[in-house]
């Protein structure tokens, strides 16, 4: 039974000895491993990425920033690209992208997946083949599509029965055919948040394999001369950690493949299981290694169409956050601490940072938790259960919920935070107009900007009302 409280859940019983998993670290000035990318490490108590110290970027390029292990990122890039050897592995730009990343994507031999125009431009303009590229979207509009097709966009996901209207007039306007693939609905509840829950009926995404829209959008795929039917694509969700929820998806998307075959004599040769792989956030979590999940997958597809009698289609996977989501942490100056007593004179230690919500929106978004670690000294204080929060005009602007900090941690001292690879700079907002942080990729004692910290004069360049 919870225990409530009429002031709210901060002031019920147990409500400041934090979540079950975490408890009181040994010492806690050392790193968790499995929560940061591979090169991180701590010298003397001083955070070291890539070989260069946190400490020293700060000097230079100031906070908050990312920061972007690139060994890391392509180890992992490549961790994916060898454990699905028989797969197209499709990076997901959505969680993040920028010229020079889509590069490594293309060096390390994965395909690209890009949702909106603005991805398939950074994509274009760092020269990845569009016959690599596939483009996703509920709702792609005209000039959107025609790009793509224009482009020599290998695959572009249908979503609605509008699509597929609009790319057979966009194919028969400009006397060519595009390769597509169907995205459908498997019912499956995906164990994670509501908001990266994907494959449910619910939901805005996909044809629904129950109700029969499926089968109806391979019909009319078909009979449009203009498009090439390339297969079915299935999405359960985000932060997926294990292979169970793939194989329900797997035989229903599967049963529906040979459906196709049979009823309407088409073969299609190939088939997109998804991924939504998840990272390791905290120490709750815990990752399946790329190669075991490939194992694993294939096993579960290859009984099923043995099941069915029928060949196993080219599948592709796409991993989703587990390239880039643990090669970036987050640096942050500490603004300001405060000890909050509550009814029971149990305290809470608020520490303020000078990002929050603008840079990283998951934890208000998605509830999502974080760790973090004091980057550029060493404590001898005892742990103390602290908040990390954002500098914003919001009670929700949380960055993370629960940690152990050493209790003498103070204004102007380093904290940074892991796994915020995915989904952090490419949701970051101007909220309380506040300047989005760069990016800058550290390798061999080496660090550059990727992406460079917005100015006053990029905040003001788009307000014409003077």
């Amino acid at each position: 039974m919870s225990t409530t409280h009429e002031a709210g859940w901060a002031h019920a019983s147990g409500a400041l000895r934090g979540p079950a998993w975490l408890s009181p670290p040994r010492d806690p000035n050392a790193l968790v491993p499995q929560l940061w990318s591979t090169t991180a490490h701590k010298r003397d108590g001083d955070l070291v990425v890539g070989g260069v110290a946190v400490a020293d970027l700060v000097a230079e390029h100031m906070t908050p920033a990312y920061v972007l292990d690139e060994v890391d990122f392509r180890s992992r890039a490549r961790a994916f690209r060898d454990g699905f050897a028989d797969y197209d592995v499709y990076y997901a730009a959505k969680a993040f992208l920028c010229t020079a990343v889509a590069r490594w994507v293309a060096e390390e031999g994965l395909h690209l997946d890009v949702c909106s125009d603005g991805e398939l431009s950074v994509a274009l303009r760092a020269g990845v083949d569009p016959a690599r590229i596939e483009y996703h979207g509920n709702n792609k509009t005209y000039p959107e599509l025609r790009r793509a097709v224009v482009t020599g966009v290998r695959r572009i996901v249908v979503d609605s029965a509008t699509e597929i209207e609009r790319l057979a007039q966009i194919t028969a306007d400009l006397g060519t055919r595009q390769g597509v693939m169907i995205r459908v609905t498997a019912g499956v509840e995906a164990h994670t948040h509501e908001y990266i829950a994907t494959a449910h009926e619910d939901q805005k995404f996909g044809f629904s394999i129950t109700s029969g829209d499926a089968f109806e959008a391979v019909r009319r795929v078909q009979e449009a001369p203009g498009l090439e039917l390339l297969g079915l694509h299935s999405h359960i969700g985000s932060q997926i950690f294990d292979s169970s929820g793939f194989e329900v998806a797997a035989r229903r998307v599967l049963r529906l493949h040979a459906r196709v075959s049979d009823e309407l004599g088409v073969d299609m040769p190939e088939m997109d299981l998804g991924g939504g792989f998840g990272i390791a956030y905290t120490t709750q979590d815990d990752p399946a290694d790329p190669a075991q999940l490939a194992i694993e997958m294939t096993k579960i597809v290859e009984d099923e169409c043995r099941g069915l009698g029928i060949t196993r289609p080219r599948l592709s996977i796409e991993p989703g956050r587990a390239i880039v989501g643990p090669s970036v942490c987050t640096v942050y100056t500490v603004g300001t601490v405060k000890p909050v007593t509550l009814d029971g004179g149990a305290v809470r230690t608020y520490v303020s940072v000078d990002g929050g919500m603008s840079d990283n929106i998951r934890t208000a978004l998605y509830d999502a938790d974080y760790s973090c670690t004091l980057a550029a000294r060493a404590s001898d204080a005892e742990p103390v259960l602290s908040r990390v929060v954002g500098k914003h005009c919001e009670a929700g602007d949380i960055v993370v919920r629960d940690e152990f900090l050493p209790g003498d941690v103070a204004p102007g001292d380093l904290l940074a935070v892991p796994g915020t690879g995915a989904y952090c700079r490419s949701m970051a907002s101007n909220y309380n107009h506040a300047l989005r942080p760069p990016v800058i990729a550290v390798r061999d004692g080496e660090a550059r900007i990727l992406l460079r910290r917005e100015t006053e004069d990029d905040l003001l360049a788009t307000d014409v009302g003077a």
